[in-house]
């Protein structure tokens, strides 16, 4: 019996899935859970052989369980599923060596087929995405361009980053103008944008 953690913040769609894996004589869905927080604590107890986690979910993000696990050390599979087929965020997984990687809008059967794959050693990419990894869009920015960034996506403004990182707020706005010239855009909400949608941030 393969045994697997549903993590997926729709409950419309974490309600079909799970009542449409029951319905496999091999697979048996032990938790579901709508956030990462949630999601990791199932893991935790049920120690699932495949983890089937939704990317953009409160509190822990998909990604960030999946960088537990290995950290861990964890046996249990890892299948990520998501809306968008973002460069960034399939980098980021493959660099975490995921199971599979597949769009929600897949049919359920190729879901299934996917789960019964990685338990047997395989990995599964949706074909959609294996196109994404091979068009992607390097990241120009650097590690502190991208730390200044997320704070802004945040909501925090240039004296609020300062404080935080210890950096006085005309350096602040120094890495902002850096980062939004390398993202070719012409505004601090847009280049956050443009980093979140390539999954640099």
């Amino acid at each position: 019996m393969i045994r697997v953690v549903i993590a997926e913040d729709q409950q419309l769609l974490r309600g079909a899935l799970t009542s449409l894996l029951s319905l496999e004589d091999d697979i048996e869905v032990v938790a579901e859970a709508a956030d990462g927080q949630a999601t990791w604590e199932a893991i935790q107890q049920y120690q699932p052989d495949v983890c089937l986690l939704d990317i953009e979910i409160p509190l822990l993000t998909g990604l960030e369980i999946a960088e537990r696990l290995r950290q861990e050390g964890s046996s249990s599979k890892i299948i990520i599923v998501t809306t968008y087929a973002r460069p960034g965020f399939l980098q980021k997984a493959m660099a975490l060596k995921v199971e599979g990687y597949l769009l929600k809008d897949e049919p359920i059967d190729f879901l299934i087929d996917s789960i019964r794959k990685v338990m047997a050693g395989k990995r599964v990419v949706s074909m959609d995405l294996a196109a994404a990894l091979f068009l992607k869009e390097e990241n120009p920015l650097t590690e502190r361009e991208t730390e200044v960034l997320r704070m802004a996506q945040e909501g925090l403004t240039t004296k609020e980053i300062g404080k935080r990182i210890f950096l006085t707020e005309g350096t602040v706005r120094n890495y902002l103008s850096l980062a939004i010239q390398k993202l070719e855009v012409e505004t601090r909400q847009q280049a956050t944008e443009k980093a979140h949608d390539q999954g640099w941030i």
